[in-house]
């Protein structure tokens, strides 16, 4: 199938063609006619399977037909749960529609109101919020909502973990009994069935993958160290496989900083981006990374879903979640769109807890790798240390652009 076979406007598929792409994934194949058919949709996808575009394309459509937008009030609303993703969405919403006559805008914490209150003023065909400052527009009168015609959910699972649900619960008694509604999540939990319950009438269901499957083309491994020299054995791992751009999750914010020194002092060009840091700080980050003046992204998890890197090849787990879920939303970010990725975690002795849950969760033992030098003194359990050793790999080239994958993420 093609996009051409999905009857897109011409403006969509002229912006479709201006960025390359060609084929839809499987979610845009599956959710796209449905929701130009006016149905509510509940989408179970992962992330880098292209379910952004997989709504934004048919909402745009949709939009474009429409009646022109009143002051101070949005036609479609996208919440996203952190300020990463909600700025991805918007971009992917300027990108799509750039052949088409609506206006869009993207708010959320961490910057100034008032610069979001003065794009608000003349209204918007599309807004995407995080729910916190989407709360806070309401309040002073920034934004009303009785032209709201859909409503987006994108990540709900995400936000019911960072506990949004009652400033979602709140924002959905705000707007207008009759709408469209689409409800992305990486899985269906009871707890997300529960919201669906009481927002989405008669819903199409989609799944394009198993719940908690880890992307196939990702090459995982574990690397057994000590605790104490996790920052060292990471170090060496950037150097000798000559790495340029590699994210790091840990776990906590302090750790984040700590490792960015770290890695810093042995000539590893490093940035940390956490919930600490200031929007501009992250932002900043994010684009050194992407255009790689930085070689390392140090990040906390409010980054392991609102991360867009094309081509991203190495994901390393500094320390492992505490939430196996959330060990392959951060593996994710490489792998994305059809591309090969590598994931590795350096577990100690502290983490057996969490890798099981883990391993258990994806229904996979993962391959355990040993590097001379940095063997655990202590065996740990259910790290067995008679696997492959650690050898580095010679760096891969990247595919001339003309070759990489046609899918939209």
């Amino acid at each position: 199938m093609q996009f051409t076979d999905l009857n897109l406007a011409p403006g969509l598929l002229k912006a479709i063609a201006d960025k390359g792409y060609s084929a839809p994934s499987p979610i845009q194949e599956q959710a796209i006619p449905g929701i130009l058919a006016g149905r509510d949709l509940m989408a179970a996808a992962q992330t880098g399977t292209g379910k952004t575009a997989g709504f934004t394309l048919p909402l745009l459509q949709l939009l474009s037909d429409g009646a022109k937008v009143q002051p101070n009030q949005a036609r479609a609303l996208i919440l996203t749960p952190t300020r990463e993703l909600a700025a991805q969405v918007a971009q992917s919403v300027v990108d799509y529609s750039k052949y088409l006559p609506l206006k869009s805008t993207v708010v959320f914490g961490g910057v100034k109101i008032n610069p979001q209150m003065m794009a608000l003023r003349r209204g918007v065909d599309i807004l995407v919020a995080t729910p916190g400052r989407l709360l806070d527009l309401y309040q002073q009168n920034a934004v009303r909502f009785s032209q709201l015609e859909v409503l987006v959910l994108d990540e709900a699972d995400r936000m019911l973990d960072m506990g949004f649900i009652n400033d979602i619960k709140k924002i959905i008694a705000l707007l207008p009994k009759k709408r469209q509604n689409l409800l992305f999540s990486a899985t269906f939990s009871d707890d997300i069935r529960k919201l669906a319950k009481g927002l989405v009438a008669n819903p199409l269901e989609v799944s394009v993958s198993p719940a908690n499957s880890t992307a196939e083309r990702v090459e995982q491994s574990i690397y057994p160290v000590d605790k104490g020299r996790k920052a060292a054995l990471l170090t060496k791992l950037v150097q000798d496989n000559n790495w340029q751009q590699v994210l790091i999750f840990t776990r906590t914010k302090h750790q984040a900083n700590k490792l960015t020194t770290h890695l810093g002092s042995a000539g590893i060009n490093a940035a940390a981006i956490h919930g600490n840091k200031s929007q501009n700080a992250r932002t900043k980050a994010l684009a050194d990374f992407k255009n790689g003046r930085i070689k390392a992204l140090v990040a906390t998890d409010i980054a392991a879903r609102g991360l867009d890197i094309d081509q991203l090849p190495q994901v390393v787990n500094f320390e492992l979640p505490n939430v196996a879920e959330d060990y392959v939303h951060r593996i994710g970010r490489t792998g994305r769109a059809g591309a090969a990725g590598h994931a590795i975690s350096l577990v100690c002795l502290d983490e057996i807890k969490e890798l099981t849950a883990i391993e258990r969760l994806i229904k996979q033992t993962l391959p355990r790798v040993t590097v001379e030098g940095y063997i655990p003194v202590n065996e740990l359990p259910s790290l067995p240390l008679n696997t492959k050793p650690y050898k580095p790999k010679k760096p891969k080239r990247k595919m001339p652009a003309q070759q990489r994958s046609t899918s939209v993420n």
